[in-house]
């Protein structure tokens, strides 16, 4: 069975693109899509769900891993894709809120839905 399990290895790492699919250089950056996918999608819920906190760390977090993917060899484009789409959504989540918590944007918010603004204050 061991000598079996060798040929089939041998032959899955003599084809490049069977290589390279079985390879952390591609399966590390497809595992890590799950942070950018879920980034993506939440942009479209309420920006008084983000922290501040989290959003930017994920930023320094993306940023520091888009230069590793271009530094180790050989260059690793899929993880610099993952880290760059991720880096896109992070600082959209961050400009969201930004402007909902120092912008204004609350406000607005309140004076659009004066319903929602009497049960803030009724909660408060």
């Amino acid at each position: 069975m061991a000598a079996f399990v060798k040929a089939v290895n041998a032959k899955i790492r003599a084809h490049p693109v069977l290589n390279y699919v079985c390879s952390t250089h591609f399966w590390g950056p497809v595992s890590n899509f799950g942070i950018p996918v879920a980034a993506v999608m939440d942009t479209t819920k309420s920006p008084e769900l983000i922290s501040g906190n989290m959003t930017f760390a994920l930023c320094i977090y993306s940023a520091i891993f888009m230069r590793y993917s271009l530094a180790v060899t050989p260059k690793n484009y899929l993880l610099f894709g993952c880290h760059l789409v991720n880096e896109g959504a992070q600082l959209t989540q961050a400009y969201r809120y930004l402007n909902w918590t120092y912008w204004g944007g609350k406000e607005k918010a309140a004076l659009a839905n004066p319903a929602g603004a009497a049960k803030e204050a009724a909660k408060n």
